[in-house]
This record gives structure tokens, C-alpha cells and sequence, in this order.
């Protein structure tokens, strides 16, 4: 009985044995065949380390694929502390190549981890200190590609483009706003290595990096050069506070050129304050536009039939009162009898008020809403501002009057310039957009194109084409002579608006401005100019901004091939048969020797005294014939 039960339990413990066994053998056998992926991947992490190779950023290009913003191949250390064996060494030999204290060194040399990155001074390295780490020849150290972004026009067109951290991130521009297009994908090299990350004798995977989308900009290079160009002679020239251009496409709403002062380059961006790397003013700079701002006012008036620019007339005696606000002309005395075109070209502020008073402030409200005013424009670049206007439960008959001629509201550039083209290209208002399209990295064939978008319609087709001959004639008759191109139609509208401070407008302290395109019968291109102050000179945006803003059209008619004129179909606008006259140098002379002999021009002073300490045209600027020459006097 006794030796049956022991049999009877052998055989029970073998039984239990096998059946342990039979399991053990069924789960390895689910594991290695069914769980192998997951197996292997785990045993990967195990033993793989991965030395990351990073993928370049995108490229930005002009709308012709001139390079705007590229990438320079450099390279990064990279340590894998336990492989390094004389780790004394290594500290020594890194610190003194990279210039680092050996106390730093020691931190990133001696530390528990696989892979570790020497940052900030190990990234990026020039060829000569990559050189100088690849000839150590020491286990752990590695040295592995890495991209750098590179600005090859410097300070060009920086606040658009903007600038990348130290990790290829966008931080300000289109580098930021589009960054999930411009990033690349990293990739890297992959190794073996045991516990105590000896490396094993296994074969090396290479993963490569992917880089990201290339970028066309709506941006002409050669018109953004001169804009660069116009602006750093305005800074030489005058000294101003700020200082901004912009061109756009009329037609589109595309940003042909913009920049602005003060700039900076983006390859040393950390030489810069957050101010000046981050203030995009053409986008973001809010002031009163002063006269430029009348441009709606006049296709408003227009639109409504509330005055006819020929027949009817105003006398500006030189002021105007408003509910006890005396509104002045900025010509003393006044311009007297004038039709309401010359109330345009003599940028008359009297005149102004009353076709303010003739829309009232209903209808001139609802047509500066509708050009965009009051709001952002929605251009695809970050920090735009919306700018300021009165509520219009809180405009009286004053507010209407200084509305109506560019005082009491605040605008930022963009807005002013879209709203202008919408007065000029047939009343349409366009979304301002400044990338063209998304291209592939390999082939730069287009992933997306971005095009025109209508916002809305202003004003109608015949009313745009009343302004445009209007601000023709401000160039060829009035304020806005110094943007005359010879053999080109010219049209455009200056501005100067005095600086507020705490609510006080400053004396002296203007920002100077003019907006102007051409052909003016079929515009092209809009240029907008503004400086902030310039210093030496009376401060008149005809004598100031017109001229830099007429370097820009030209150079722009070169960029954008424009034609010149076929005068015979031109008559109907401007007379092109008369003849020209240079103006001759007059400062300094005495104004009783000189008034009867300028033939064919007509003069207006201001000020005392018998020498003239300034003109308008400048010496040897070309005028038609009968234009005016200001002058001013003085002793």
C-alpha cells in the first residue's frame, strides 16, 4: 500500500512536470513566433543607440527663386560617455578646443547617460574646431551633420523672413509662421552597444533625414533692394526715428517689397534687442496716416455723388472752424477759390472738412470700415495690429472733420496701403499675402499655391477711376510733384501727420509720408513711404517721402518691365507734348534776383526775409512746364 502510493505520486509529479514543461515550451514558442516584432524591438532598445542627424530646413526664395534664407552644412558634438575610457582627457582636450571651463566639461563627460549633447558651445561648430575634435581620435566622441540657417542678404527684408533659434526653430517671420513647413524631419545612425555601452560588432542603420518644404515668397528681390537701399539713404540722410516701406501688387494684394528702420541681420540676431528683432513696423507701427488718409474720403465722396471734383468749388481762406475747433490749411492765407480736384492737389484740410460734413459721419465711417480700416488685414505674418478709430457714438462734428482729412485716427501701414489700392485697382479690396507657394524640397515642384483673396468691393469701377486721375494730377499739379517720373503716369498722395504724445500733439515732431503708384491709369504697383521724424530738413512728406517713394517706382519699372506710355492714347489725360524744364539751383541766391527770370514755372513762397534757404523741386529735378517752385525764405 505504502509503495503504490509513492508510485502513484511519482507518476502525478511527472505528470505535472510535463505539463509545466509542455507550457514553458508553448509560451516560448507564441513569444519568439508571435510576439517576435515586439521582442525584437524591446532587445533594440536594449542595445541601439542612435546618433541623431538632423534634416535642413526648407529654403525661401523671391518670386523669381532668388535664395532669401539657406542652410550652411556644419556639425555638432556629440559624446557617448561610456565609451569614452580616459575621460580625463576628453575633459581636458574639449575644454580648451571649445573654450570651456574644465569644471563644465566634466559635467557633460562624466554624466550617466547614453547619448549627451554638448550645448550650447558644441553646437554648430566651424570647420577648423570640428577638425580640431575629429583629429583626438577618442572613443565616445562624435561628430554629426547638422544645418545652420543662413541669411545671404543680411539685414534684407529680416522682420519678413525673421530669424531660427540655435535648434532650427522658427522664432519670429514667416521662419515662425510657416515653420511647420520649413522643418525638416531628423534622421539619424543607429549602432549597437552592451549594457556598459561597449559597442558590439554589429553593422551600423542609416536613417535618413528628410528636409523640409522650400518657400516661395510673393517678394520681388530687386524692388526689395531698392527699398533696402532708399531706406538706408533716409536713415544717412535724415536721421529719423523709424523709417518704412512697403510695394505691393494693387491687383492681388501681393507684398512685392517691405521693410523698415531700424532692422537687423539675422544671422546675429542675439546682437539685437527683442524690440528690434521683433517689431515688424510695417504690420505693426499704429499712427495717424494725415493726408495720405484722404484718399478715402475722396473715393467715399465720390462714390456717393456728394461732390463733383470739376464743377464744384470751395474757397479756402486758409482755416475753417468746427463747433469752436479752428482747422487750419498748411498754406497761411489759404489757396482761395478752388475746384475740389485742386482742394485734392493742394491737399487742402478746409476742403477736407467740408466733404467730411457733405458725407457725414455715417456714411464716411461705413466707407472706412469697408476699406479695411479698424481691423487687421489678415497678411499672413505675425503681430499685425488693428489699429484705432472712434466709435461712432463718439463722433461729433469735430471728430467727423479731422477723420475726414487723417487726424484723430490711427492706422498701421499695411492697412493704408491695401486700403489705397482698393481706391485705385477698382475698388477691390484684396487680403495682402506675402508666400506665393509651397514647394517640395528635391524638385521645387508646387505642393500649394496661395492666391488673391477678396475681401470685398468698395467702390465701383468708374468711381477708382475718378481718384486715380485725381492723384494724377497731385503729381503732375500739386503736392506730390516731386514723385513725377518723366514719360511715365505717375499717381499719388502725400502725407504729413503730426506725433501725439499723452494725448498732446508735439511741435516740430511730424511723420512724413507719401503713397504712390503707377501707370496711373492701370496701376502696377503701389509704393508707401513713412518717416518717423527726420531731422535737417522742413518736414513735408512731398519734399521728404515723395522722392524716395519715385527711386522705388523707377527702379520698380525696370523689375517689372513696365512699358512706357503710348502718348497718343494718353492726351486725354495729361497733356505729354509740352515740354520740360529743369529746375535750376536757387539756394542761397537772393529772391529779388531770380523771381522774374524762372521762365515757364510759377513761384510760391513762404517766410521772410530776401534769401532762399530752401526749394521744392529740388535743383535739377525735371517738371512740366507751369509747375510750381516753392520756396521758402529767410535771411
Amino acid at each position: 500500500m505504502f509503495f503504490k502510493d509513492i508510485h502513484f505520486r511519482i507518476k502525478l509529479f511527472f505528470i505535472i512536470v510535463v505539463f509545466c514543461f509542455f507550457i514553458i515550451i508553448a509560451r516560448i514558442f507564441y513569444l519568439q513566433v508571435f510576439k517576435y516584432d515586439i521582442l525584437k524591438k524591446l532587445a533594440d532598445n536594449l542595445w541601439s543607440r542612435e546618433l541623431p542627424i538632423e534634416g535642413s530646413r526648407g529654403i525661401i526664395y523671391d518670386r523669381n527663386m532668388d535664395i532669401l534664407a539657406n542652410n550652411l552644412t556644419t556639425t555638432s558634438l556629440v559624446l557617448i560617455p561610456n565609451q569614452i575610457k580616459d575621460k580625463e582627457l576628453a575633459t581636458k582636450e574639449l575644454s580648451k578646443i571649445l573654450n570651456v571651463k574644465e569644471d563644465e566639461m566634466k559635467k557633460h563627460v562624466y554624466k550617466k547617460t547614453s547619448i549627451e549633447r554638448v550645448h550650447p558651445e558644441g553646437r554648430k561648430l566651424s570647420n577648423e574646431v570640428a577638425d580640431k575634435i575629429s583629429s583626438l581620435n577618442i572613443d565616445g566622441v562624435y561628430l554629426v551633420k547638422e544645418a545652420k540657417r543662413t541669411y545671404p542678404y543680411n539685414e534684407n527684408l529680416s522682420h519678413v523672413l525673421g530669424y531660427v533659434g540655435i535648434d532650427n526653430q522658427g522664432l519670429s517671420g514667416i521662419e515662425l509662421k510657416y515653420d511647420k513647413y520649413l522643418t525638416g524631419k531628423s534622421g539619424s545612425i543607429k549602432y549597437f552597444s552592451d549594457a556598459k555601452g561597449n559597442k558590439l560588432d554589429m553593422s551600423e542603420i542609416y536613417q535618413q533625414p528628410t528636409d523640409g518644404m522650400n518657400i516661395m515668397l510673393t517678394i520681388n528681390n530687386d524692388i526689395q533692394k531698392s527699398i533696402e537701399r532708399e531706406l538706408d539713404n533716409a536713415v544717412s540722410k535724415y536721421n529719423p526715428e523709424h523709417a518704412i516701406a512697403i510695394a505691393m501688387d494693387p491687383n492681388s494684394g501681393e507684398i512685392l517689397g517691405m521693410s523698415s528702420r531700424p532692422n537687423f541681420d539675422p544671422n546675429n540676431y542675439k546682437n539685437y534687442s527683442t524690440e528690434e528683432i521683433n517689431r515688424n513696423l510695417p504690420i505693426w507701427m499704429n499712427y495717424e496716416p494725415g493726408s495720405t488718409f484722404k484718399i478715402i474720403t475722396l473715393a467715399a465722396s465720390l462714390q456717393e455723388k456728394t461732390i463733383d471734383l470739376y464743377k464744384d468749388t470751395f474757397y479756402d481762406g486758409g482755416s475753417i472752424r468746427v463747433e469752436g475747433a479752428k482747422i487750419k490749411c498748411w498754406k497761411d492765407g489759404g489757396h482761395g477759390a478752388e475746384t475740389f480736384l485742386q482742394v485734392v492737389e493742394n491737399s487742402c484740410n478746409p476742403g477736407f472738412v467740408v466733404m467730411g460734413q457733405k458725407l457725414g459721419k455715417e456714411r464716411l465711417f461705413k466707407y472706412i470700415n469697408n476699406f479695411g480700416f479698424g481691423k487687421t488685414t489678415g497678411i499672413d505674418l505675425n503681430g499685425e495690429a488693428t489699429g484705432i478709430l472712434f466709435s461712432l457714438d463718439k463722433v461729433g462734428p469735430v471728430e467727423l472733420a479731422t477723420t475726414a482729412f487723417g487726424q484723430g485716427v490711427s492706422v498701421t501701414p499695411i492697412q493704408q496701403i491695401t486700403a489705397v489700392s482698393a481706391a485705385i485697382n477698382g475698388g477691390k479690396l484684396y487680403k495682402p499675402y506675402i508666400v506665393k507657394s509651397i514647394l517640395e524640397p528635391e524638385t521645387n515642384s508646387t505642393i500649394k499655391n496661395y492666391g488673391p483673396v477678396l475681401v470685398r468691393k468698395v467702390i465701383d469701377n468708374e468711381t477708382s477711376k475718378e481718384v486715380r486721375n485725381a492723384l494724377e494730377s497731385v503729381v503732375t499739379n500739386g503736392t506730390g510733384r516731386n514723385a513725377f517720373i518723366d514719360g511715365y503716369r505717375v499717381g499719388g498722395k502725400t502725407g504729413t501727420a503730426q506725433k501725439v504724445d499723452n494725448g498732446v500733439y508735439m511741435s516740430g515732431n511730424y511723420i512724413v509720408s507719401f503713397i504712390g503708384f503707377l501707370p496711373a491709369n492701370n496701376p502696377k504697383v503701389v509704393v508707401y513711404v513713412a518717416i518717423d521724424n527726420p531731422k535737417g530738413v522742413i518736414q513735408y512728406g512731398g519734399t521728404v517721402a515723395a522722392p524716395i517713394a519715385r527711386n522705388i517706382l523707377m527702379d520698380t519699372i525696370d523689375a517689372l518691365n513696365i512699358p512706357k506710355p503710348d502718348g497718343a492714347s494718353e492726351k486725354n489725360y495729361q497733356p505729354w507734348d509740352v515740354r520740360y524744364i529743369t529746375v535750376p539751383d536757387l539756394v542761397g541766391k537772393n529772391y529779388n534776383d531770380i523771381r522774374f527770370s524762372l521762365e515757364g514755372l510759377t513761384i510760391e513762397y513762404s517766410g521772410s526775409g530776401k534769401k532762399i534757404i530752401y526749394q521744392s523741386p529740388s535743383a535739377n529735378t525735371r517738371v512740366v512746364e507751369g509747375s510750381k517752385i516753392r520756396l521758402l525764405l529767410g535771411e
